[in-house]
């Protein structure tokens, strides 16, 4: 017979814990409720941090086929997708189970530091690395999930735990995703089954799971999602959040975002992250991220993927520019091979943005959504700003070497500089007495990006 433990006893117990542990927590006390929760200050670090990487790696890895890879057991065994039900017919033996993928999930070239030193080189400020996806794997040694997780069964090793060591060592901030529900999860279903009036599955999976990451491996972000099927109430979301925001040990610094439950992002959390690759048509009032793939086809690997499905580095840095103008941060995915390799084509991509943004980065890193976001004068500009310095972002060289901007307004201090060149100003004129610069581009310098950044001082 199953016991049920109230999900919100768990959190109060632990609060418990944590005081003697840890000690009370010092300032502000949030409550389990929205109202108090949402009032908390974002910490500092995110919005600073504007780019991280995202990787989304588990047994769905092993399969690595056909448009968003890691949903394959979804398709394949409850919405029998003809290509994904064709795949196994043709590839696998008859009675072959998802499960056994896992055995085949070796990871045999998992080299933790090679992997943050390519994040590193991406001009990353964080990571978000997969812990557990949808198909309920974990990526690290859950008790809550027996032979199903990679110290068991697979790789035979801590993924988790070995990541968050290496990408700490290259002063990288980690971010864990997590899954709050599991498709086939026997407990799962039967709080379905029960119209959720149940809380098994929360009481004895999701929350001591999500409380183990935090004292395990101390993230500095929790990536939350698979929150859709249920309400925050079922899922004990505020409870959660409130022992997370007061007693817990990244309590100062973690963040979050707002998949907590049906009906919740966009509207609750951290930051938003509303839905998969979210780009707002306004400056929008809240801080966001983007999620978006290189893959535009996957977020977990395809060994069946195109390279014309592939964003290429300009796409790739033209979609970060626009979020990070916007206000927002931009979270780019890869999804590694099973062996444990990243695909050269997007170590490439990762270098690239990286070497951008080594010139540029003072544009992005920061950064404040200035007065006027965008302008298409004469090749299209998006706008950053930094103290009482604008960067007016181009994408694309301007045609006769002559660039027009018609947004800033001009000053006896104004001076003008590329960062390719920060040493050199250029000469411009006013376009009216009191606003506006024709600017006189020097040489085209070198942008496999295809993007260029101008410094303004002196703008008002």
């Amino acid at each position: 017979m199953l016991l049920q433990m109230r999900p919100s006893y768990i959190i109060s117990l632990l609060s418990v814990i944590a005081l003697i542990l840890i000690g009370p927590g010092c300032g502000k006390r949030y409550a389990p409720n929205w109202d108090s929760l949402d009032a908390r200050p974002l910490p500092q670090w995110f919005d600073e941090a504007k780019v991280g990487i995202f990787v989304h790696w588990g047994v769905f890895s092993v399969p690595g086929f056909g448009q968003y890879s890691e949903w394959f057991w979804y398709w394949w065994q409850s919405a029998k997708r003809e290509e994904f039900v064709e795949f196994m017919q043709k590839n696998y033996p008859p009675g072959f189970k998802y499960a056994d993928f896992a055995t085949e999930f070796h990871a045999e070239f998992f080299n933790p530091d090679t992997w943050a030193e390519i994040f590193k080189a991406s001009g990353a400020r964080y990571v978000v690395f997969t812990s557990k996806h949808h198909e309920g794997f974990t990526n690290w040694p859950s008790a809550g999930s027996w032979n199903w997780n990679s110290v068991d069964v697979g790789p035979h090793r801590d993924l988790v735990g070995e990541l968050a060591a290496a990408v700490r060592k290259q002063s990288l901030h980690l971010g864990l995703y997590h899954s709050l529900y599991e498709w086939y999860h026997p407990l799962f279903l039967m709080d379905q089954a029960s119209g959720f009036k149940t809380q098994y599955f929360v009481a004895r999976k999701t929350l001591p799971e999500l409380v183990d990451l935090v004292m395990a491996y101390k993230p500095d972000l929790i990536w939350s999602d698979g929150d859709w099927a249920a309400p925050d109430t079922y899922w004990n979301s505020t409870q959660f959040l409130s022992w997370l925001y007061n007693d817990s040990p990244v309590k100062d610094v973690v963040v979050t975002n707002d998949r907590w439950g049906n009906g919740c992002y966009c509207k609750h959390g951290g930051y938003y992250n509303c839905a998969d690759r979210y780009t707002p048509g306004k400056l929008p009032d809240h801080k966001w991220e983007k999620c978006q793939s290189i893959d535009t086809r996957s977020w977990g690997y395809r060994r069946d993927m195109k390279l014309s499905e592939l964003l290429d580095l300009p796409s790739i840095i033209k979609d970060m520019v626009n979020v990070v103008a916007m206000g927002g941060n931009y979270l780019l995915n890869i999804g590694p091979m099973s062996d444990g390799m990243i695909a050269p084509v997007f170590e490439e991509r990762l270098r690239g943005l990286g070497a951008w943004l080594g010139i540029n980065g003072e544009a992005i890193y920061a950064s404040k959504p200035w007065r006027i976001q965008t302008e298409n004068s004469t090749v299209q500009v998006w706008y950053t700003a930094k103290n009482s310095t604008v960067y007016a972002i181009i994408l694309g060289w301007p045609p006769r070497q002559l660039l027009k901007l018609t947004t800033p307004r001009i000053s006896g201090a104004t001076k003008v500089t590329l960062l390719d060149y920060p040493n050199i100003p250029l000469k411009w004129a006013p376009v009216t007495q009191t606003s506006g610069l024709m600017i006189l581009m020097p040489a085209m310098p070198v942008s496999p990006g295809n993007a260029w950044t101008l410094k303004l001082e002196g703008v008002a």
